[in-house]
């Protein structure tokens, strides 16, 4: 399979994450940051805002287990186009879930400032959705993907993809 470097478009810069390993999202009331690896597959960092070395601690040696792996770090101030993509696995038998939520954050791991909040119902077959939200992004404000279900057991995201575009403000 062929890797294809990001376009440099003058003015536009993107961070765009993937993850492919299944990420179990225990039942409750909290939501849970989406982790994402370093530097694989279809994901593209080129302007270094989603790294192992962090600003406020050691460097993340398993993105499995560290919610800074779900961390975005804007590389400058601007218009910041967020995007995601997330699937979900089939909720469990009887009294499975009935709602699952997702939303953007800002500065997930301090004083939250949430965005985008969604609220859905499953819908018959596979659960995958998609939604975008353009926000001002600043570079000493972390972002971050979270999910939460009603479910009465964890259930798996499955697959899930977490995108920034800046545009450069004027």
């Amino acid at each position: 399979m062929a890797t294809h470097e990001p376009l440099a478009i003058p003015g536009v810069q993107v961070c765009s994450l993937k993850v492919e390993t299944p990420q179990l999202i225990p039942a409750g009331d909290t939501y849970r940051i989406i982790r994402f690896p370093y530097g694989t597959g279809e994901s593209s960092d080129r302007f270094n805002m989603h790294q192992a070395d962090q600003l406020d601690g050691p460097p993340v040696s398993d993105y499995a287990t560290d919610d800074r792996s779900g961390l975005i770090r804007p590389s400058r101030v601007g218009w910041g186009q967020l995007y995601a993509m997330i699937q979900w696995e089939s909720a469990s038998g009887t009294n499975g879930y009935t709602e699952l939520r997702d939303q953007f954050v800002r500065n997930p791991l301090g004083v939250v400032d949430t965005t985008a909040t969604e609220h859905r119902a499953p819908t018959p077959g596979i659960q995958c959705y998609v939604k975008g939200h353009g926000i001002m992004v600043y570079p000493d404000v972390p972002l971050a993907l979270r999910v939460m279900h009603n479910d009465n057991a964890p259930r798996r995201v499955t697959l899930a993809e977490f995108k920034l575009v800046i545009h450069e403000a004027a």
